[in-house]
């Protein structure tokens, strides 16, 4: 199985740097290169990426082996989470996932329990212990590369809204995200000041903790 998921991934990764470099091509036929690209790995995907909110600062104050163990301890406690909630984890970088899900309910669902998995993990936890989550989702076609990239505007406004707006506790949304969740229960959206290339407005989403 892992031989097969191997040859998987080179072989999209092996046709889409092809078709790349057929672009590049004097005189090539740009839109009708972009459309082959589009049909062979577009997808609707709700993507999320996550942050450990003052995590390089905790790094600098209290050292590796404490940035370790946060690093430890998130995976430990997030991860499952994400498949109770049917998510992807495609990547996981320093104290960031980066996740896609098929259905935007259970992306919110998974975001709501990955916080209260926190806050009751925090609850006897001294400040330097405690993991703080911030969390941005977007939400739209993307180029999807087996299981080794997503691509595209949501992508990139949803990275933008988890590791570098969100706060401590905060769930960050695209436009697109709160038009397809509008009707999900308990929750309510509030739009950010914010401008966020990618999205024409972004939300915060309103939840209980």
């Amino acid at each position: 199985m892992a031989f097969k998921k191997s040859i998987h991934l080179s072989a999209s990764e092996d046709r889409l740097e092809k078709l790349i470099e057929d672009r590049l091509k004097p005189g090539a036929d740009r839109a009708t290169i972009d459309e082959r690209i589009w049909d062979l790995f577009g997808e609707e995907w709700c993507v999320m990426f996550t942050d450990l909110s003052g995590f390089s600062r905790g790094v600098a104050k209290f050292g590796i082996i404490h940035f370790l163990q946060t690093i430890h301890e998130s995976e430990r406690l997030l991860i499952p989470e994400i498949e109770d909630h049917d998510g992807i984890l495609l990547k996981v970088e320093g104290d960031s996932f980066m996740v896609i899900f098929r259905n935007v309910s259970k992306a919110l669902q998974c975001c709501i329990h990955m916080q209260r998995t926190l806050k009751d993990y925090n609850r006897d936890k001294s400040d330097e212990e405690k993991v703080l989550l911030c969390v941005g989702l977007g939400y739209g076609k993307m180029l999807r590369i087996g299981d080794a990239d997503v691509f595209g505007a949501e992508v990139n406004a949803a990275s933008k809204l988890g590791e570098d707006t969100a706060k401590a506790w905060e769930i960050l949304v695209t436009q697109a995200v709160r038009d397809k969740a509008k009707d999900f229960p308990g929750v309510s959206f509030e739009e950010i000041k914010e401008v966020i290339p990618g999205s024409a407005k972004s939300y915060r989403l309103i939840y209980t903790l």
